[in-house]
């Protein structure tokens, strides 16, 4: 279990939070590019506890500004889109994407105030169907990473997004605990005489983790009638997922506020030639909200029903004090080490892992996950032997 102060260390993800300035130094999505249009030019937007307004000027450019007008507090959303930016309804005021102020209606010509006055403001980009922003400090800016899933040609690819009602951590977490898909899965399937479960619902004959460049992988050795070892589906940090789920799948945990999350699937099938194929410029998004049916519970028949109980069930935010964890937790318990260091290591000065900066190395990134077999060497793999294996 951790300490209530542990908890709030790694659960509170507002400006100025340990966890919230470490996941402002990566990229995260936004929205769908398609919510952006010439009719609708600006969206509200919550991110990371900051409530922001999403808009593309009329020379095209994206923005991504504080809601909240740096004169008296007005609403941007209900301002007016405009050539250099985005024009608060209540006293004009002018801001550009970058923050800048470049009108101040009604104020002296003289004035200084408009050339010192920085409006929040965040980079916007575009890559695969999404808008992405970079929250943290402007000097350590990354580079987008060009997922594989994101960049790659030779396929078709897949968007989802989902809402969450509970914090990041009980998502990310998730990705970590190698033996839930037994019974949250594929015994769940199973009752209830559903296929796409039968994967899962094998014996487990060792399971175990390493930290790698990327974050945190998995090994595993199944039994029953189809023994399999393999590797892979790592833990991406800090807060992804990637997994092989009828082609390759990414997955996005983004915080929308300590307790909301907002998740992006990315699903992409390779074709057999390995010809690149033409891809649409404004990809379609399936969209889900509450997996709850109206009588309020779950419908539990697919993954992500199931997922959403275990996390949205546990609270809006997990009181980690009050928990039991066991050996079979092991890879949670990594994480949480992991994410501590981090976070330490960022207060400390220091870059945390996993950020792209060289060009060279961004063309398509890709990580350790589509080899099936174990490598020759697992020695680093530190493993779990269950003495009971359900049948």
């Amino acid at each position: 279990m951790l300490t209530a102060e542990e908890n709030e260390l790694l659960t509170r993800i507002g400006p100025g939070t340990p966890a919230g300035d470490l996941l402002r130094r990566y990229w995260q999505p936004i929205c769908p590019i398609a919510d952006i249009t010439d009719e609708h030019p600006k969206k509200q937007i919550r991110l990371l506890g900051e409530d922001l307004v999403l808009f593309r000027d009329q020379k095209g450019q994206y923005g991504l500004v504080g809601e909240h007008c740096s004169h008296r507090g007005t609403s941007l959303y209900y301002g007016f889109v405009e050539e250099q930016g985005i024009r608060c309804p209540y006293h004009g005021w002018l801001y550009d994407a970058n923050g800048g102020c470049v009108e101040q209606p009604f104020e002296p010509a003289q004035s200084l105030m408009k050339l010192t006055l920085r409006h929040p403001a965040y980079p916007v980009e575009a890559l695969s169907g999404l808008l992405w922003t970079y929250m943290g400090p402007p000097d350590k800016q990354p580079l987008l990473p060009r997922w594989d899933v994101l960049a790659r040609e030779d396929g078709q690819r897949f968007w989802e997004q989902r809402q969450l009602d509970c914090n990041w951590l009980q998502a990310e977490e998730n990705t970590p605990d190698f033996v839930h898909t037994y019974y949250l899965h594929g015994h769940n399937m199973h009752v209830r005489g559903i296929p796409g479960g039968e994967y899962f619902y094998r014996p487990f004959i060792r399971y175990g983790f390493r930290l790698f460049d990327w974050g945190l992988l998995k090994f595993w050795t199944y039994g029953g009638k189809d023994p399999e070892s393999g590797w892979g589906h790592p833990l991406i940090f800090p807060n992804m997922q990637r997994a092989l789920e009828r082609g390759i799948a990414h997955h996005w945990r983004v915080p929308v506020d300590d307790t909301h999350t907002r998740i992006f699937v990315c699903t992409f099938m390779p074709n057999r030639t390995g010809e690149s194929e033409p891809q649409p410029e404004v990809p379609e998004v399936e969209r889900f909200g509450s997996m709850r049916q109206p009588d309020g519970e779950y419908e539990l028949t697919s993954f992500p029903s199931q997922d959403h109980m275990a996390w949205e069930t546990e609270g809006p935010i997990f009181d980690r004090t009050n928990e039991h964890l066991g050996n079979s937790d092991l890879g949670i318990m990594m994480f949480r080490q992991l994410l501590k260091q981090q976070i330490e290591h960022l207060q400390a000065g220091g870059e945390p892992i996993g950020l792209v900066r060289d060009p060279k190395d961004n063309v398509i990134v890709d990580v350790i996950c589509r080899e099936r077999g174990l490598p020759a060497d697992t020695s680093d793999v530190t493993w779990v032997n269950p003495e009971m294996v359900p049948a």
